[in-house]
């Protein structure tokens, strides 16, 4: 499916609603962390995000959300 202007219109919608976060690290702790993600078989993105959540919600209780 070719890239069309709809597309990129569309792309640069959503990434305006993203914040992105570098983190550098490492290359013997990303070989622990990637081993991490296979067993979990899911996208690195995906566990980073519940891993800091489960922490601050562990840490700071439900009523942070609000």
């Amino acid at each position: 499916m070719p890239y069309t202007e709809a597309s990129k219109r569309a792309t640069l919608k959503y990434m305006k609603k993203l914040k992105r976060i570098p983190l550098d690290m490492q290359i013997p702790q990303y070989s622990r962390l990637k081993a991490y993600f296979d067993h979990k078989c899911n996208q690195v993105n995906t566990v980073i995000k519940e891993i800091i959540f489960e922490k601050i919600d562990s840490e700071m209780g439900e009523d942070w959300k609000k």
